[in-house]
């Protein structure tokens, strides 16, 4: 179970995430993807890419205030090249507000090439303590 990102997600539990960096307005997650995580081409699938990227700039976002959630209001992404191997995933808070972050991201591969970017907004949440087996209030105010 981990723990690092502030808060437990199972999902990014299963993929295997690995926060590096988380301060400042920036993030850094290294994430090895295993077979099942491969698309019909054998390279790493756009969701779980997609989903690094939502992690990474997520956690850019609450960098800055780790006591508050960060949830997505809405994302874009672009492929520029396959993803294989280990991936870098570099997070930056670009601007914020009160309630409201917004941010980019780059994943790069082990040779440092640029896989795929995207940018985000992030409302900010207050974080509450839930058990793993119940289900949080999310406001759509």
């Amino acid at each position: 179970m981990q723990e690092s990102f502030g808060a437990y997600i199972p999902f990014v539990d299963h993929l295997g995430f690995e926060m590096v960096f988380f301060d400042e307005g920036q993030s850094e997650l290294r994430y090895t993807p295993e077979p099942e995580h491969l698309n019909s081409f054998n390279v790493t699938h756009g969701g779980a890419l997609m989903t690094l990227l939502d992690v990474t700039l997520a956690s850019a976002a609450r960098s800055v205030d780790k006591s508050m959630g960060a949830v997505t209001i809405e994302m874009k992404t672009s492929f520029m090249q396959p993803a294989r191997g280990t991936l870098t995933c570099k997070g930056r808070l670009i601007h914020r507000t009160r309630n409201m972050a917004f941010t980019e991201g780059t994943i790069y591969d082990a040779n440092g090439n640029v896989c795929a970017h995207a940018t985000g907004t992030f409302k900010y949440m207050a974080r509450t303590t839930v058990a793993h087996d119940a289900s949080p209030e999310i406001s759509t105010d």
